[in-house]
């Protein structure tokens, strides 16, 4: 048995969930938007703040987000010039997004690590 196919129906619009997944999904995308939530930061900040992520790949980071409008960069006027970096209105939008899957990653890590301390617990009390 064969289904008909409609004729004449619009392609339904981009979903808007994959659309901030899709900029959230990006490798440190969210420590970088979480790091500016508390203000502007330079380079050297940031970069002691996430000490994992190399100099190439924050500075990628950085432009790609400046350029889908999440960031703006400011070059300070000293010598030699400083860049800083703030979110923008579009990415203070994605704080309360990243604040909750960190709530919810807190909450997962203490589940985590309890269930650990009792597996071990448990596995202490078999041997005695």
């Amino acid at each position: 048995m064969f289904l008909k196919l409609r004729k004449k129906v619009a392609p339904p619009p981009g979903c808007p969930m994959s659309a901030c997944m899709s900029l959230l999904g990006g490798v440190w995308t969210p420590e970088i938007i979480w790091n500016l939530s508390e203000g502007p930061r330079r380079f050297s900040e940031l970069r002691r703040a996430m000490p994992a992520i190399s100099a190439k790949v924050l500075s990628g980071r950085l432009k790609d987000l400046e350029e889908r409008g999440v960031l703006s960069r400011t070059v300070m006027a000293t010598t030699p010039p400083s860049v800083e970096y703030a979110l923008t209105a579009l990415g203070e939008e994605l704080i309360p997004a990243i604040r909750a899957i960190v709530e919810v990653g807190t909450k997962l890590h203490h589940r985590m690590t309890s269930e650990a301390g009792n597996g071990a617990a448990t596995q202490g009390q078999a041997a005695a």
